[in-house]
């Protein structure tokens, strides 16, 4: 605890508090200061002065002292820290949901090594964005960085706690791998928290029964330096290294985690990538004929408005109600609990489950996707097949001073062709006769960077490729 002031400190909690969690280079901006004020104000915040708060923290090399720091500032503000050491992301979700306990994870989840941030939940793994609480926790971290951090007249204590056993067993009792046909299966942890999580629920690390996987590790130390290659899959460099081990080891697939874990790519026994709408359609299936055998009637699932046309054409097919939502972990947090949905899929592999708190596991999503596969005789390239019908452009970055202009280019471009809709950036829908091959566009800005990120589906490839390329001189004109 420190009660010592840090003067014109505040202005740096405006460049390193985001839209839906904290983030910044280590030592410009945030170091443990930092951290304390904003472990008070969040402790203030979510009113949890005599009640438990959990810390959990990644392996880059400054988190752990970020972690002591946190428990420090929440201590002096009256919260019992339950401090799980080194985790995953969703490995925190589960003790937030577990012991009912607001939360926070010091993780800079795919981003390089000089990052770090810290993902909060309020009690029950559920999201805090700027409008649900973390402007409100920046500004009090302010005023705590402007007059020093004063302690309560009663402090908290701090406690060690190891969920890791109680996480696998966790995920083991929501999806049973033990009747699947052997698999081989390559999994990437990049340096990330994947090396710890994955012996754990995949394997025997944890004390469970072994399953019928073969895992081929690939850079399951734990290394905040990340040597081999960045912990973010989203990008297709970083999924080299899988692609070739599958080929070479003759695997059934291969997984690929970010950073924290909280996020799975796949990658089919021919080394090519699963598509994460594809993963989603496939979960979607089998969490809505799950609650149907159970006599739910009325299920929804959630999905975001740049996944494949695909995920909700499943979910219309099975019976239930897709809803679609803006782009973020957060605001998918609020809306799978405003709407009880069962599950919920981003195009990001970020995967939402309601029997986890309505929070994002890809550790589970790929279970679900183990015991899918392994329960038929197909390839996973055959699988995967059925729930990729249509030709998506993936995500592009442009570079754009005048993002405004940007738009009105498009508007005027497109309008008597195309419909639009700006619940999320920009989604420009091609108007075409049930004959033509049908199109869509989603034109969003980045919150943090002057980017414009394209999205482009089309029903077939040569339609998508028109489309994007006279989006892409729209926007970089």
């Amino acid at each position: 605890m420190t009660d010592s002031a840090v003067p014109g400190a505040r202005g740096a909690l405006d460049a390193i508090v985001k839209a839906y969690d904290v983030r910044g280079i280590v030592g410009d901006g945030l170091d443990e200061t930092v951290v304390e004020a904003l472990a008070a104000a969040f402790v203030d915040e979510v009113g949890a002065a005599g009640g438990r708060v959990v810390v959990g923290h990644d392996m880059r090399d400054s988190s752990p002292g970020f972690a002591a720091a946190f428990a420090r500032g929440a201590v002096a503000r009256g919260a019992d820290v339950l401090a799980i050491g080194l985790c995953s992301t969703d490995e925190s979700y589960f003790a937030s949901g577990r012991y009912d306990a607001p939360a926070a994870m010091f993780t800079a989840s795919h981003n390089p090594a000089a990052y770090n941030g810290i993902k909060f939940s309020r009690a029950g793994a559920q999201g805090i964005s700027l409008d649900t609480g973390l402007a409100a926790i920046r500004d009090r971290a302010g005023d705590y960085l402007a007059d020093g951090v004063t302690a309560v007249g009663t402090p908290g204590t701090v406690t060690d706690l190891d969920v890791l056993a109680d996480y696998a067993a966790y995920l083991r009792s929501l999806v049973d791998l033990s009747g699947i046909r052997p698999l081989k299966v390559v999994v990437d942890a990049g340096n990330g928290m994947g090396g710890l999580t994955v012996p754990a629920v995949l394997g025997e690390a944890a004390g469970l029964p072994a399953l019928p996987l073969q895992i081929v590790p690939l850079y399951f130390e734990l290394d905040g330096t990340f040597p081999n290659h960045e912990a973010n899959p989203l990008e297709p460099a970083n999924l080299v290294d899988l692609q070739r081990a599958v080929v070479e080891h003759g695997a059934d697939l291969g997984l690929a985690f970010d950073g924290d874990a909280d996020r799975c790519f796949v990658v089919d026994e021919r080394g090519e990538a699963v598509t994460p709408s594809a993963v989603a359609a496939i979960v979607a299936l089998r969490e809505i004929a799950r609650v149907r055998a159970a006599g739910e009637a009325d299920v929804s699932v959630i999905h975001n408005l740049i996944t494949s046309r695909i995920v909700p054409e499943t979910i219309e097919q099975a019976g239930a109600t897709p809803v679609r939502t803006r782009v973020g972990h957060s605001l998918i947090k609020d809306r799978m609990a405003q709407t009880g949905a069962v599950f919920g899929g981003e195009h990001s592999a970020h995967y939402y489950f309601r029997d986890f708190w309505g929070a994002d596991n890809g550790m589970l999503a790929a279970m679900h996707l183990l015991a899918e596969f392994g329960s038929q005789d197909a390839p996973l390239s055959t699988l995967a097949q059925r729930f990729t019908p249509y030709a998506l452009s993936g995500e592009i970055n442009s570079t754009v001073a005048d993002i405004p202009a940007a738009y009105t280019r498009i508007v005027e471009a497109f309008t008597g062709r195309a419909d639009f809709d700006e619940l999320d950036g920009l989604t420009v829908t091609g108007i075409t006769a049930e004959s033509e091959p049908f199109w869509w566009a989603n034109i969003r800005p980045s919150n943090t960077e002057p980017l414009l990120r394209l999205n482009v589906e089309a029903s077939d490839p040569a339609t998508m490729t028109r489309y994007r390329d006279e989006f892409l001189a729209l926007i970089r004109a």
